[in-house]
């Protein structure tokens, strides 16, 4: 009989081929293609440096709802559904009397993913949800902080596969953030657009003047 300590060694020596097969297809497509092109986009030493995808978080608030409870529940099912993660419970900070809001009082959901969940969601989002917004002409390229990030809305779930529109009770907005480790907007672009996510001003294309015509 093999020893305990060979099988429990056997049982998690995954091979390489083995990893790779675990892995989303968007995150083979960053290590296979994407990791080539900015190395020599941008001149970077080593593979270390880089830019990739750190997490996505996705938050929704349903604060201005005039039944913040059952808005609450939806939004949680909704955003379960959509990003395959339990949701956690954001509460508000401070108490605004005119928005009838008390401090530390449930007002929406967010969901933070990693790893392999967090490439599928990518993948799902960019090449399945974006296409079904109604005259999509791609999204802004100007929704970064600075450091690297990206943050765009997304003012209807039903635009995302998995929700049924007939299942549909109330339109639920999200945010999404894609926190990456790039040090600068550029990198960050670079990196995203690689990744297929369709920026509005790379559909422009610089129309050459028309030459005089000559008599």
């Amino acid at each position: 009989m093999q020893p305990r300590c060979e099988r429990v060694h056997a049982r998690f020596n995954l091979s390489l081929e083995a990893l790779i097969e675990m892995q989303a297809e968007l995150q083979k497509e960053y290590n296979e293609r994407v990791i080539p092109i900015l190395l020599k986009k941008h001149g970077y030493k080593n593979v270390h440096q880089v830019p990739k995808v750190e997490k996505v978080v996705i938050n929704t608030c349903v604060a201005s709802a005039p039944d913040v409870k059952e808005a609450l529940e939806i939004a949680r099912n909704d955003l379960a559904l959509v990003t395959g993660q339990r949701p956690v419970v954001t509460t508000s900070k401070k108490s605004i009397s005119n928005f009838k809001l008390r401090q530390h009082q449930e007002i929406g959901s967010k969901v933070t993913l990693r790893g392999r969940n967090m490439y599928e969601f990518l993948e799902r989002f960019i090449r399945a949800a974006l296409p079904r917004i109604r005259d999509f002409r791609g999204v802004s390229a100007k929704a970064f902080d600075g450091n690297g990030n990206y943050t765009l809305g997304v003012t209807d779930q039903s635009i995302f596969p998995e929700v049924e529109l007939d299942k549909v009770k109330r339109n639920i907005g999200f945010d999404i953030t894609i926190v990456t480790t790039a040090s600068t907007n550029e990198e960050a672009k670079s990196l995203l657009a690689e990744l297929g996510m369709p920026f509005a001003d790379r559909a422009k294309k610089i129309v050459p003047k028309a030459e005089p015509a000559t008599t």
